[in-house]
């Protein structure tokens, strides 16, 4: 049987900011020295679906009205969100940065950093498949099989849903 060779290059490596998430990136600057890889850091800032839910209560007019009158305020609460990415892109480049000085025999290049908005699990996804990952890395808090059935996990969902090779990590105990 003959093997098929694997190409590691482009690593997207999604954080939460989590203890466990920082651990996974030990895994995924493993992974990128030994294939000579760059990383993509990515960080998905989740959304509620308030337009909908909004919707769901009250006549489509009447919502039209309200955010009319309520401009201004939107307008400084997307800079402030815009502000807030920018913080949030710094904070992942200083680790980054730290991570590289803290661990000189290890050498990988961070390509990229991203603050994306929206659902996690499939912002993971589709931003993996268009940036041509070649894998995926993540951690995962290690809730019990129940618990994923009943209330899922962004980690499963991706696994389940990724064209991409996903590798999970569990936070040791």
């Amino acid at each position: 049987m003959k093997l098929q060779e694997i190409q590691i290059k482009k690593i997207l490596y999604a954080t939460d900011l989590s203890e466990n998430a920082v651990h996974a990136f030990s895994y995924a600057v493993s992974l990128a020295d030994t294939y000579g890889a760059g990383i993509t850091i990515l960080y998905v800032m989740a959304k509620f679906p308030a337009e909908q839910f909004v919707l769901n209560m009250i006549h489509s007019d009447r919502w039209k009205e309200i955010k009319k009158r309520h401009y201004s305020e939107v307008k400084d609460e997307l800079i402030t969100k815009k502000r807030e990415h920018l913080a949030m892109k710094e904070v992942l480049q200083a680790f980054s940065e730290a991570v590289q000085a803290g661990a000189p025999n290890h050498r990988f290049v961070t390509d990229e950093i991203l603050i994306k908005t929206g659902p996690p699990a499939e912002t993971i996804v589709d931003t993996a498949k268009k940036r041509r990952s070649d894998l995926i890395v993540m951690g995962t808090r290690g809730h019990s099989a129940l618990a994923d059935v009943l209330i899922g996990s962004t980690a499963g969902w991706v696994v389940r849903h990724s064209p991409i090779p996903v590798l999970v990590v569990r936070l040791p105990e």
